[in-house]
């Protein structure tokens, strides 16, 4: 290893180095000034408020983002944020999100925060984390993210300074001259200072920083787990974590040349890691249509019109949106596009057919987590596809397969299910958690991620998840704890027991429902519970879409309610209706556990059928079924 006697001795040298034979950069804001000195004038990160391809854009260059990252870290460490001290922020996509990531990486630790949590969730990840600044909107029409902020930091007094981003800026004409007479006031409960994010950073240094990066690792984010309900743990990521992630997707797949269609939240690791960071590391181009992304009015509508006015390379996505678009004809030039990559939930067969003979486009489907700092399989983009498998591990990922015992784990054979376990740099050892007792059994001798997923690796290594471990119910790639359904039922005096699970939705993957026992000679109206349960859960996310009374629900010997019966009665449920209501005469029989891919849904015809038709249709779904 060569050896330098100080940074510039070996910054001179490697200044003279091709950039592919550097070596990896230490820091984020070190990656972010090799990409700005090698594509100065190209194009890094754009952004339009509006989903009209015609709307306005805004487009900073490589080398203004350079300056709007450095003047930002000098901001929070004017703001008392250094290693060690976080820096939060709850915004929707905007220039101003990525650049708060790099800029609270750089300074301190960044801490992104979900807008959709209740104000009561978002202050509790404030007062776990310990964050002294808040990056949130200022008050604006049609949003209540700011209302959510103040009351989230009046329940977290360790927020020193709220400094607030105005979607105003950019807005032109009558709308901009509007919005001061239609922002919602209000209500300030807390002591914070409050200052203008734009004006605070525009009075900063912005061509250095003002402060030494530490040269060892460090962690540099905090990242929730979870989507819209239940309680988030938080993890902790490195940034030698976060520049891996970069460095797969800058090394293996984008140039400068790449356009990246990422409609996902920055709030999300699938957007900060694997595309945000490999646009810091290659120099491609990120494209963000309206602050909520896919959610934003008008987006599904006209999106491939979006693809067509960014020349858009690769499109990011997951199973609902592209659920969502092949609702819609591909009414744009989508030429350019090489790949879309999928995360977040299985992708079934039929959406992924009817998507490649919509547009001519491969998926490449992906999985990682938030524990893991996201990347761990993907499909290849240019070698062998098995669709519905989520790919093979990645360089310097190296994923097992185990069960354990009464002496310990043990490796499973090839396609037998167990546990995913994982290690990579990402996977920070021993403390993937801020809370020390939610560490607690989390490895697996010592340094492989337990993630909770149950999988199958088979034999030419390619990695299939067959069901999880743990109960979280995943709709559209937002995890909803089940206990939050579970106590909100309960709290029905007639109700003795719940089971809330998810059941199968060609849509969102999974939607919750709840399986209820009633208190002995009992009786309430399926009504009455769905009422009590739309009042008691407080995100509509959770809210069952079903809601059934059995005379008594599956238990183990000690009484615990056996989930995977539920799930049985869930599928055949779903499936028979879908069935049926396509006039198709075929029904499930039994739903059975398959050693290699889970639950299977086994069909059999009751008269006379056309057999590519039930295909088709269950073929929307992500659980397996064959015919008897």
């Amino acid at each position: 290893m060569v050896r330098f006697a100080n940074v510039a001795d070996r910054d001179a040298v490697e200044a003279e180095m091709p950039y592919a034979q550097r070596p990896v950069p230490r820091t984020l804001y070190e990656a972010l000034t090799r990409t700005r000195d090698l594509h100065p004038q190209r194009p890094a990160i754009s952004f339009q408020l509006f989903s009209d391809p015609k709307a306005p854009a805004r487009t900073l260059s490589w080398a203004e983002l350079h300056e709007r990252v450095t003047e930002t870290a000098n901001l929070f460490h004017s703001l008392g944020i250094g290693p060690g001290e976080v820096v939060a922020y709850l915004l929707p996509n905007c220039i101003e999100a990525p650049v708060v990531v790099l800029a609270g990486a750089t300074a301190g630790i960044v801490n992104p925060i979900n807008p959709l949590l209740d104000a009561e969730q978002i202050a509790g990840i404030l007062r776990e984390t310990g964050a002294k600044v808040l990056v949130t909107l200022k008050s604006f029409p049609k949003t209540n993210i700011a209302q959510k902020a103040a009351e989230a930091v009046a329940l977290a007094p360790g927020v020193q300074t709220v400094l607030e981003v105005d979607l105003r800026g950019y807005l032109t004409g009558i709308k901009r001259l509007l919005v001061p007479l239609m922002r919602p006031k209000v209500p300030t409960r807390h002591q914070a200072k409050i200052m203008d994010f734009e004006a605070a950073a525009s009075a900063q240094r912005h061509d250095r920083l003002l402060f030494d990066e530490p040269a060892e690792d460090r962690v540099a984010a905090y990242f929730h787990t979870g989507g819209t309900t239940g309680t988030p743990k938080v993890a902790q990521h490195k940034q030698s974590g976060m520049i891996y992630n970069g460095w797969l997707g800058g090394t293996l797949l984008f140039t400068e040349q790449d356009v990246l269609m990422c409609p996902l939240p920055m709030f999300h690791v699938f957007a900060a890691y694997p595309i945000l960071m490999s646009c810091l590391m290659s120099g491609a181009q990120l494209v963000m249509p309206t602050p909520a992304g896919y959610r934003g009015e008008g987006v599904f509508d006209n999106f491939w019109k979006l693809i067509e006015r960014w020349q858009a390379t690769f499109l990011i996505t997951v199973p609902t949106a592209i659920a969502a678009l092949m609702q819609r004809p591909v009414n744009g030039d989508v030429s350019s596009l090489r790949m879309a990559i999928s995360g977040s939930a299985p992708l079934p067969i039929e959406l992924y057919n009817r998507f490649k003979s919509a547009t001519g486009v491969e998926i490449a489907e992906g999985y990682g987590l938030t524990e893991a700092t996201c990347l761990v399989s993907v499909n290849p983009v240019t070698g062998t596809k098995k669709v519905g498998s989520v790919g093979i591990p990645l360089p310097y990922t190296h994923v097992r397969i185990l069960r354990r015992d009464a002496t310990g784990f043990r490796e499973c054979a090839v396609d037998e299910i167990g546990e995913i376990c994982v290690a990579n740099p990402g996977v920070f050892e021993g403390s993937t958690y801020t809370e020390a007792d939610k560490n607690h059994d989390l490895f697996a001798e010592g340094r492989f991620l337990r993630t909770g997923d149950l999988g199958r690796m088979d034999a030419d290594g390619y990695l299939w998840i067959t069901g999880r471990a743990k109960d979280l119910i995943i709709r559209g790639g937002h995890n909803i704890d089940p206990a939050e359904i579970e106590d909100a039922l309960l709290s029905h005096p007639k109700v003795a027991f719940v089971g809330a699970i998810g059941q199968p939705d060609a849509f969102a993957g999974e939607l919750p429902c709840a399986y209820v026992e009633l208190v002995g000679g009992a009786e309430v109206p399926v009504e009455e519970l769905m009422e009590h349960a739309r009042a008691h859960i407080h995100e509509r996310a959770a809210v069952p879409k079903h809601i059934e009374i059995l005379p008594e629900l599956p238990k183990t010997a000690v009484g615990k309610i056996f989930k995977p019966d539920l799930r049985k009665l869930a599928i055949k449920r779903v499936y028979d209706a879908a069935l049926a209501e396509a006039g198709l005469a075929v029904e499930v029989a039994e739903v059975v556990d398959d050693k290699k891919r889970g639950l299977v849904a086994r069909i059999r015809p009751s008269g006379e059928v056309d057999r590519s038709a039930v295909a088709h249709l269950l073929g929307q779904y992500a659980m397996p079924w064959e015919w008897i």
